[in-house]
């Protein structure tokens, strides 16, 4: 029987994104994202940024991240994956909680893609009035 790892686990969505976050006390700050390294699962460097910020915001806090991330595009993965890291970070630390939210880590944006009426060819955009 294997032996269980003591973790802290959090979510963390962001438009239809949503990101299980699982953090294991480590030696060094490593990224796994669905078994991938980070730099294969988020190619630009932009995308990995997102993903680190958190962690490096609070100091002194080495984990091993294993993230299970589903739905949405690629950013708006790597904005899951960062809430969830930093609701993580917070849950094993309180003291951590003010920086984080200084940051903006801990909000939820909540902006999503607005649903299409009927009547109109998309979200606001009218069909083409003629006069004649």
């Amino acid at each position: 029987m294997a032996t269980e790892e003591k973790y802290t686990e959090a979510v963390g969505r962001r438009k239809t994104a949503t990101a299980r976050v699982r953090l294991f006390p480590a030696q060094k700050t490593t990224f796994v994202i669905n078994g991938k390294k980070v730099d294969e699962y988020f190619p630009t460097l932009q995308l990995q940024k997102t993903i680190k910020d958190a962690m490096t915001t609070v100091e002194g806090a080495t984990f091993k991240v294993s993230a299970k991330v589903l739905g949405g595009g690629i950013p708006a993965q790597a904005e899951a994956i960062r809430l969830g890291i930093a609701r993580a970070l917070v849950k094993d630390d309180k003291t951590r909680r003010k920086e984080l939210k200084v940051a903006g880590f801990l909000k939820r944006d909540p902006r999503k893609k607005e649903r299409k009426k009927f009547g109109l060819r998309s979200a606001r955009r009218a069909p083409q009035w003629s006069k004649r």
